[in-house]
């Protein structure tokens, strides 16, 4: 039926005919009769008109999004598991550190026979393998102590991110906490389990502790109550000694041996003080039913040098060196983990080797050499070939490099940042051999142009000394006989990039063109 007052109802095509349905049974849907006579439902329609709209479409956006990603999908892969190259990845082996993972396991076999372990403290550069080794010995520990039912627990913080007193304790409490709840959940289920049973048979009773239903009641009552008083500590807001009372009261609250397993500690000495390790050192004293042990891991040897003498006794009651790795060591390490990594023959015969050879000159650092591999291997893939070769772990060291220096100017201070840009402009300016005074003269141009503080010649040759030890510049000493000493100083990072991550600055992206003013030098 049509209604009559819509005048602005569009015209018949004269190539179709609409006809209303009602009461056929077709619930009022229309039909549409082409030249053929052949009748087509709605989503034919639909249809229909959707091809049209694709075929006459023009965008060439269109184009661009179907298939963006086909052809990065069409090779085949190289990885068959990536995760196994990342520092987070705890191996079921790690080759060459036999001797310190025994020693650890010699130390904390004791909590599995209830007692306290000796504290550790674990030294080493960076990618020597402390923490996977700690971690490694902390989940065999965990294993073995549900086997024989000892309550041995390892708690790991990062304290490079939880850096502070009340940060570390609220997140071991919150910790216990959790834990306990669910430990009278578990409780709590058993218990009711038994009442269930007593209830259709006392007998049930005889093979438990409780003598009556009331006494089951009881306990079950007493455990929501203690669940009831927990109270998760916030991240900030209490008084530091009622977190660390929230943390002693979790802890103690049944049996258990704690490993608390801080790692990077010497960042929580830097940023807190000892007064952390303080706490734990002296908790075994006060505690009724648990024991807690700490081991600490750091890539400073020396940090133990500002700690209160009873901390740092109480602490290093038992240490364990982790020594460089050497370059035959990291491709026993590379080649262990590439059999997982990647698929079949997927790396050439001398990928290992040079990425051992790399990470060798890096101190023996086993995870910048898997690192190497990884970036190699996602190069390759990003090439879509077949094998991964030389030249991808070639082109993978030079990615890394210039990443770190990106990081490491990006974070600079801006008073750093100015002496490295004066630095930059006299060499792109065909200065050689740059001296400090050099540096000074346009370092001084370039805060009058921004409006920075001068400072004094002695502190930005202390600048361009800590821009030397991040290994951004190479600052020598060299004499000029009756002239005196001086430095001689050059860029160790590529320029054209160092400059633009500079000038990303918002202070220094607002410098004009400074042309460096040269003072007359006397060259030998």
């Amino acid at each position: 039926m049509t209604d009559e007052s819509d005048n602005s109802a569009p015209t018949s095509d004269p190539s179709t005919t609409e006809t209303s349905n009602d009461g056929d049974g077709s619930d009022g849907q229309l039909d549409v009769e082409t030249d053929s006579g052949t009748s087509t439902g709605p989503s034919d329609l639909d249809d229909v008109i959707l091809d049209n709209l694709d075929a006459g479409s023009d965008d060439p956006s269109d184009e661009a999004s179907r298939g963006l990603f086909d052809d990065l999908l069409e090779g085949e892969p190289i990885f068959e598991n990536k995760e196994v190259l990342r520092p987070s990845y705890t191996p079921h082996k790690l080759p060459h550190r036999e001797e310190q993972i025994n020693n650890m396991a010699t130390i904390l076999v004791t909590a599995l026979r209830g007692d306290t372990p000796s504290n550790i403290l674990i030294y080493g550069k960076t990618g020597t393998g402390k923490t996977a080794s700690a971690k490694f010995v902390s989940e065999e520990l965990e294993t073995t102590s549900q086997k024989y039912e000892v309550p041995c627990e390892v708690e790991y913080i990062n304290c490079e991110v939880t850096d502070t007193q009340y940060r570390v304790l609220a997140q071991l409490a919150n910790k216990f906490i959790d834990k306990n709840a669910q430990l009278i959940d578990d409780r709590i289920a058993e218990l009711e389990d038994i009442q269930s049973r007593a209830r259709e048979n006392t007998a049930a009773l005889e093979e438990t502790a409780f003598d009556s239903l009331d006494a089951v009641e009881t306990e079950i009552e007493t455990l929501e109550v203690d669940k009831s008083e927990f109270e998760e500590v916030p991240m900030t807001g209490w008084p530091t000694d009622r977190v660390y009372s929230s943390f002693f009261d979790a802890v103690d609250y049944h049996e258990r041996v704690v490993v608390i397993m801080l790692d990077e500690i010497d960042k929580l000495v830097e940023k807190s003080g000892d007064d952390t390790l303080y706490n734990l050192s002296r908790m075994n004293s006060e505690l009724e039913n648990s024991r807690v042990s700490i081991m600490g891991i750091s890539n400073d040897l020396k940090f133990t040098d500002f700690l209160d003498p009873r901390v740092k006794s109480s602490l290093g009651e038992e240490e364990i060196v982790f020594p460089p790795y050497d370059a035959n060591q990291l491709r026993d390490i590379l080649q262990a983990r590439s059999d997982v990594a990647f698929k079949g023959d997927a790396l050439t015969e001398d990928v290992i080797p040079l990425c051992a050879a790399f990470a060798a000159q890096e101190h023996g650092d086993a995870r910048r050499a898997l690192d190497l591999l990884r970036t190699a291997g996602e190069l390759a893939e990003r090439d879509q070939t077949d094998n991964v070769l030389e030249d991808h772990v070639r082109q993978a060291q030079e990615k890394i490099e210039l990443d770190r220096v990106v990081e490491v100017v990006r974070t600079l201070p801006t008073q750093s940042k100015i002496v490295l840009f004066a630095i930059i402009l006299l060499e792109k300016n065909g200065v050689h051999n740059i001296n400090t005074g050099e540096v000074f003269n346009i370092y001084k141009n370039l805060c009058e142009e921004i409006d920075a503080d001068i400072l004094t010649q002695r502190r930005v040759t202390d600048l361009i000394s800590e821009l030397d030890m991040l290994g951004i510049v190479n600052a020598v000493v060299v004499s000029k006989g009756r002239y005196g000493r001086t430095k001689e100083i050059s860029l160790s990072v590529p320029t054209e990039e160092t400059e633009a991550v500079l000038l990303s600055d918002s202070r220094l992206g607002d410098i004009d063109d400074v042309q460096p003013f040269v003072q007359a030098r006397f060259d030998n």
